[in-house]
């Protein structure tokens, strides 16, 4: 059996690719348990300064694999656990303390979307469409699409999506804040952004989409508390020196 996920390291970037193209890359417990994985490795290696996010095949994700919890004896419990350990995973990946640009393609449906949101940068290929994906097999979000979405493109733009049942090209989703670029060759597009990445400062790149990202679990007086601790850390290190160094010597 091939694995459902590969990563490589190159020049600074990972490359994190979902790699079950035969099911448009939907999450079973294999796919969500090795993304889960994944992250965790990348973000101990310190040569990991961006990551960048694709799937294989025609399609990014379709979603949870619908066939493997039909066919679980106790398709309710399975669900649950699937649904648990997609999460962890999105988690995981929104937790990193580097950034991530992703690369979609073809589709990207239900829990596809959150892993898709666990991006910092997204470029989404020319013909891509993305649903919401649910209602259409009576179920609900998952892989925190709940909590993402509407912080993505606002609480009404995003009940409308997810009640409307109708799914929205790139350009839309770019125009929404969905996505942050089209382009007609993404994966290459998205290489290109995770190696700028890469070859920035990574740390407070790092420390910056972490503020950013947890800023909407605090009040205003805690954020700025959490900035100060961060910034004053930060100007200690040799990165920051370096780079006051340059910019006061220009």
């Amino acid at each position: 059996m091939s694995a459902p996920l590969t990563c490589s390291v190159d020049a600074g970037v990972a490359h994190i690719e979902l790699s079950r193209p035969q099911a448009a890359n939907a999450l079973d417990l294999p796919l969500a348990r090795a993304l889960r994985a994944a992250v965790a490795r990348v973000e101990t290696d310190d040569a990991v300064r961006a990551v960048l996010l694709t799937g294989a095949g025609k399609r990014f994700c379709a979603g949870g694999d619908v066939g493997s919890f039909v066919a679980a004896t106790d398709p309710a419990a399975y669900l649950h656990e699937l649904a648990s350990e997609a999460d962890a995973a999105v988690r995981a990946l929104e937790a990193l303390e580097k950034p991530v640009v992703a690369a979609v393609h073809g589709a990207v449906a239900g829990a596809g979307l959150g892993v898709m949101l666990a991006c910092d940068l997204v470029v989404a290929a020319d013909g891509t469409k993305l649903a919401f994906a649910y209602p259409g097999v009576g179920l609900t979000p998952d892989c925190g699409v709940s909590y993402l979405l509407p912080r993505a493109i606002g609480s009404h733009r995003a009940l409308a999506f997810a009640l409307g049942g109708r799914p929205i090209d790139a350009t839309t989703a770019c125009e929404w804040g969905m996505v942050t670029e089209v382009s007609d060759d993404a994966p290459a597009r998205g290489l290109e952004l995770a190696r700028a990445l890469a070859a920035g400062p990574a740390l407070a790149l790092g420390r910056t989409r972490r503020l950013l990202r947890t800023s909407w679990d605090f009040d205003r007086a805690t954020v700025g508390a959490t900035e100060a601790d961060t910034i004053s850390e930060l100007v200690a290190g040799p990165e920051a020196r370096t780079l006051v160094e340059r910019f006061l010597g220009s």
